[in-house]
């Protein structure tokens, strides 16, 4: 601790080390309450105290707090310290407030009062101090009580720069929380011509903030990209001896010098001011010419920092992408790293060669590097940098090089390692149809892929090859012949026998003529498969051979065997039941040409944006780079779900790929815009008013923590949560539907009650990038009860327009249940000692449809209470018990629903030792069954 530095707390010293040399927890805790006792006598008997003894008790206060033990008092007396001349006895003070005194504290104003002095003080050690607490703090309550004295610290002139420097990062840590914080008109161009101080620290701390300003309002600080341009100039033209205080072995500010290349790709480049554009050319051009010096150090330290600048301005070069010479003379610089080594070089050396892979300038130049990539996805120890291998292979990919790739690739998925498969999967998928010249190509690349990662192929991947079939009558027999072989293997995937049988059940008869593979020879191949494969294979398996029998009917009398077994017709599976049954009477009753109309061939699939990339992007959001060289494919890539004119009934939309109970003329496309999330749900709601997602989905969380919070075309809200007696644990998670980053978003909690459920949010990025998604974490501690639940508004700019959402957070009172068992005899005298009026709260009221029991009883388990069973003597009723745990006091709770069915009613009643509490219960479960 640093108040312990020889300035005599013998006390502390001697204390710390009983703690140390306690030999078990138990004693740990004697030692600490006798400590505590003995402080707190101090505190409250002896008025005396001097600065020194009460420096020395909050600091050993603040010891046991950082050890796990609650803290409830001395708050008083460190905020007397706050008004200590001494260094030492205020640091404490300060220290001591930043950990434990609650924003909701009733000592907050005296606090704001003793800040507000040190502030004004003309000792800079003391301001320091006092921003630094607001800082640490950073509440919203900070932000508004000091919303005009840090900035006018900030720009100052009679403002010592240590103040300075410790004002901008104060200011940052409050703009993270209230936006609104930071003055515009003349402020801007003062808080801009920051970067010109001649003090380096204050230019370091005003480019975080400006960086942070920038990004919510670019245009009101594109003035900050000349000032940012001339001292990055000044940076890395000078020799390290120019910059003493500030060049880390031998490399001059390398943390502003990155801090303002971040900045500069906040913007496009300058093209109206060419002498800025020339300038900043310049600095990017020195910079490469002093990465090709010889090392002035042989340390880490002084080759970290010159690569640290080195990739940050590679960032900004393919940030503008209008520069080729810069970008292949980046690119050039990259691929000496790739054999460098350093692993994280390497790693960083392949990832932003992917991104100059997709600019038309450096796409070139990025080819030539080439087989170095193939060494390192095949070669590298760490699986990380093997990815990052993959990654640029896919990126660099193009019609002269796809077929080599796409076969490396391949070669390597056999022993890649199971964490990369999935992605090479999807990868190998989409350059293989995106530059198949020949598609017969394309089919034997699908084919060798579920050969050898069969576990890893997706859907959307084997519906793809059967799309692409259908849609060209050049490649089908061909991909009917070679499906056939492949089936013939001793084992094959799953996959395998899926694509087999709907593309033979397509199209075997073009391969019929073939003594080989006859239809005969055909039905029994894949019937050979059939008992060991799933159940939603074997109903599309069914499917097959009713095709079959349309086009072959010699083979009829053997598929109808197969539809009579048992195993078909009085399978457990329903769906296989169903089908089995309607194709085999199908086969009987139905003409030839009835059969040939309700079983013809599929119709071409129309032309769609493959969902296979939307897929990857989904998997791996921000990382895979658009192709921005080359338009689309304009290659059909939807979902198949093929089409026939029946009605088979409730089909499994994966196992329906003959499109047996599809209406004519539709198809079950993957939609594109569902975010995977940590919540492990692919959401993908309809396009709805958000109000009334919201409205639907508030209710379904008194029975559930996790789900969809809200959601429209632009944004999704999912929630995670936890609950441990009176305290919780909320995970927001915002994910971003759109193809734009959505700007600004400020999330602000709408609640009154803190003194009875105490919610916190924690800071968020305000940016939230296309296709991305970001989390926010809440806390909360139920104080006593409380009714309703909070709110929160959630701002946002779109496109240049404002949005705002509100909705309500899935924090109600049942949240803080504890679940509690009880038999018959305690519940029924604990229910009649809870009978008096005050105690109890009724409701009765419309079922919402007919009553379900087993629905009923699936949401009563969710609700926090623990149901009963065998203790109320008509079966049909529910009864549970409880405990809502508060701060204050714990109340336990029992209800009983009892059902009507002949009326479609419920009676709803709930006791409890707390009026307000059963009210509250009765009202959030009232209506909900």
């Amino acid at each position: 601790m640093p108040a312990v530095r020889g300035d005599g707390m013998r006390g502390l010293a001697v204390f710390i080390s009983d703690i140390r040399n306690c030999k078990s927890k138990e004693a740990e805790i004697k030692r600490i309450n006798k400590e505590l006792a003995n402080i707190r006598s101090k505190f409250k008997g002896d008025k005396t105290l001097d600065g020194y003894q009460k420096k020395k008790y909050v600091c050993k206060l603040l010891f046991i707090f950082l050890l796990g033990h609650d803290i409830d008092f001395g708050h008083m007396e460190a905020v007397n310290l706050l008004s200590s001349n001494k260094y030492s006895e205020k640091q404490i003070g300060y220290l001591f407030i930043s950990v434990l005194v609650n924003t909701n504290s009733d000592l907050i104003k005296l606090i704001i009062q003793s800040i507000k002095n040190d502030l004004q003080s003309r000792n800079p050690i003391h301001v320091n101090l006092a921003l630094q607490c607001i800082a640490n703090i950073g509440s919203k309550e900070m932000a508004e009580a000091f919303a005009t004295e840090i900035p006018k610290l900030l720009v100052s002139g009679d403002t010592m720069d240590v103040v300075k420097q410790s004002a901008a990062l104060c200011l940052l840590r409050l703009f993270r929380k209230s936006p609104e914080i930071i003055p515009g008109g003349e402020w801007t161009s003062r808080i801009i011509h920051l970067l010109n101080d001649p003090h380096m620290g204050v230019v370091t701390a005003a480019t975080s903030l400006i960086d942070a300003l920038v990004k919510k309002n670019p245009d009101e600080y594109k003035g900050c990209v000349t000032l940012a341009v001339a001292r990055l100039s000044r940076i890395v033209t000078a020799s390290y001896t120019d910059l003493q205080d500030y060049t880390y072995y031998f490399v001059p500010a390398p943390w502003l010098s990155v801090k303002l290349l971040r900045l500069l790709q906040n913007y496009t480049p300058p093209s109206e001011e060419p002498g800025v554009r020339g300038r900043l050319s310049e600095c990017l051009e020195t910079i490469f010419n002093k990465a090709q010096e010889p090392p002035k150090s042989k340390k880490v330290q002084h080759s970290n920092a010159k690569n640290a600048v080195l990739f940050e301005a590679i960032s900004l070069i393919i940030h503008n992408d209008s520069e080729p010479n810069l970008l292949v003379r980046a690119c050039n610089q990259l691929g000496q790293f790739l054999s460098n080594r350093e692993t994280n070089l390497r790693y960083l050396a392949l990832e932003s060669m992917c991104h100059l892979a997709t600019s038309e300038f450096s796409h070139e130049a990025v080819k030539k590097h080439q087989e170095v990539v193939i060494l390192s996805m095949k070669m590298e120890k760490d699986v990380s940098v093997r990815q990052q291998a993959v990654d640029l292979l896919y990126a660099m990919c193009d019609k002269t090089n796809a077929e080599e790739i796409v076969q490396e690739m391949l070669a390597y998925l056999e022993t890649a390692d199971y964490s990369i498969r999935e992605e090479m999967v999807l990868k190998v998928a989409i350059l293989a149809e995106k530059y198949a010249t020949d598609f017969t190509w394309y089919v034997d690349v699908i084919l060798n892929l579920i050969r050898i990662a069969g576990d890893y192929v997706s859907e959307e991947v084997w519906y793809r090859v059967i799309q692409i079939v259908i849609n060209r009558e050049e490649v089908q027999a061909y991909a009917a012949k070679t499906v056939f072989e492949a089936l013939q293997a001793p084992t094959c995937h799953e996959n395998m026998v899926k694509v087999g049988g709907y593309i033979l059940g397509e199209f075997g008869n073009l391969i019929a003529g073939d003594t080989r593979s006859s239809p005969q020879v055909q039905f029994e191949l894949l019937h050979s498969k059939y008992h060991l494969c799933s159940a939603a294979t074997r109903a599309l398996l069914l499917s097959t051979y009713i095709k079959l029998v349309n086009l072959f009917p010699e083979i009829k009398s053997r598929v109808q065997e197969v539809f009579r077994a048992d195993s078909n017709l009085r399978s457990a599976d329903v769906e296989l039941q169903q089908r089995a049954s309607e194709y085999l009477h199908l086969s009987i009753v139905a003409s030839s040409d009835v059969l040939a109309t309700v079983l013809e061939e599929m119709p071409a699939f129309p032309e769609r944006e493959s969902s296979i990339l939307a897929v990857l992007k989904k998997k791996k959001p921000g990382r895979i780079p658009d192709d921005v060289r080359e338009s689309k494919s304009p290659q059909p890539t939807a979902t198949p779900a093929p089409v026939v004119n029946n009605s088979a009934n409730s089909v499994n939309s994966s196992a329906d790929l003959l499109g047996l109970a599809t209406p004519p003329g539709t198809t079950t496309a993957t939609t594109g815009n569902g975010l995977l999330d940590v919540l492990g749900d692919l959401y993908t709601a309809p396009k709805i008013s958000p109000s009334t997602v919201q409205q639907n989905n508030i209710k379904k969380f008194l029975f559930k923590n996790n789900g969809v919070l809200f959601e429209n075309d632009l944004i999704q809200i999912g929630v995670k949560s936890e609950f441990r007696q009176n305290l919780g644990r909320i995970g927001l998670f915002y994910g971003n539907k759109t193809q734009f980053a959505i700007q600004n978003v400020h999330p602000e909690l709408i609640w009154t009650d803190l003194h009875k459920l105490n919610v916190q949010m924690k800071p968020m990025e305000p940016i939230l990038e296309a296709g991305a998604q970001i989390q926010q974490m809440l806390t909360a501690e139920c104080i006593e009860d409380f009714a309703d639940a909070p709110s929160m508004s959630v701002s946002f700019v779109y496109n240049n327009v404002p949005q705002k959402i509100t909705m309500k957070l899935p924090l109600t009172l049942n949240k803080f249940f504890e679940p509690t068992e009880m038999n018959g005899e305690s519940f029924f005298a604990r229910w009649k000692n809870l009978g008096g009026e005050q105690q109890r709260a009724q409701k009765i009221f419309k079922a919402q449809g007919s009553i379900d029991l087993a629905a009923t009883r699936t949401k009563l388990s969710g609700f926090g209470m623990q149901l009963l069973d065998g203790i109320d003597p008509n079966p049909d009723n529910f009864v549970c018990a409880g405990i809502v745990h508060t701060r204050l006091q714990q109340v336990g709770c029992l209800m009983r629903l009892e059902p009507n069915k002949q009326a479609q009613m419920f009676r709803l009643t709930v006791r409890s030792s707390k009026e307000t509490v059963s009210q509250e219960i009765c009202n959030l479960l009232a209506d909900q069954f």
